[in-house]
């Protein structure tokens, strides 16, 4: 039902007052806003004119933030069906020409954004927001998680930044990066990496 339908607004930028809507709960987790502006502060004009990948994208409402303060070029990433529903429908009200969405395993899919930035010799942040690992199915969701992580090209990453429950202990070192800071916000925590 649409009043039921669950709704957030852009903060800030071109879009800014634009209302995103959310998935259901039991699909997705959205991010606080607390957490969207403290990540936004920390970045507000390194962002311009970048590329900036959404993996587990939801709604999209953390890349379409970033669209919004003046990011290129966004990839979205996502799996679950009404998620796909919710976020291309939340594209629409701001500027599709510049976002990519690619359906189905972001594990799978992560080779194909990587390929298209090395092809134009590009780099982006990549903002990494994985389900809870306690929902069902999920337990070995971090696991792979850094294995992906450890999988990308430092050439074609400025930085990641990892969306997790608080109380997961990441390793210091993933791959070719390593972590530059946390911020915790209660049960989430915001971790930095960029490049040895």
């Amino acid at each position: 039902m649409k009043n039921n339908q669950i709704i957030k607004k852009i903060i800030m930028g071109k879009f800014k007052g634009k209302t995103l809507k959310l998935p259901s709960k039991e699909t997705t987790r959205s991010s606080k806003n607390i957490v969207l502006e403290s990540f936004f502060n920390t970045l507000q004009f390194e962002i311009i004119d970048s590329n900036f990948v959404e993996v587990f994208s939801g709604s999209g409402s953390i890349g379409l933030e970033a669209l919004s303060r003046g990011a290129k070029r966004i990839f979205f990433m996502e799996q679950d069906r009404d998620a796909l529903k919710v976020l291309k429908e939340n594209i629409l009200v701001t500027d599709p020409v510049a976002c990519a969405v690619l359906s189905g395993d972001s594990f799978a899919n992560i080779k194909a954004v990587v390929s298209q930035l090395k092809r134009k010799n590009e780099n982006g942040y990549f903002y990494i927001d994985p389900p809870f690992s306690i929902r069902e199915g999920m337990e070995n969701i971090y696991e792979k998680t850094l294995n992906l992580i450890a999988s990308l090209p430092a050439d074609v990453v400025k930085l990641i930044i990892i969306e997790h429950m608080s109380g997961l202990e990441l390793p210091t070192t993933i791959g070719a990066f390593q972590i530059k800071k946390s911020k915790k916000f209660g049960n989430t925590t915001l971790s930095y990496f960029d490049s040895l």
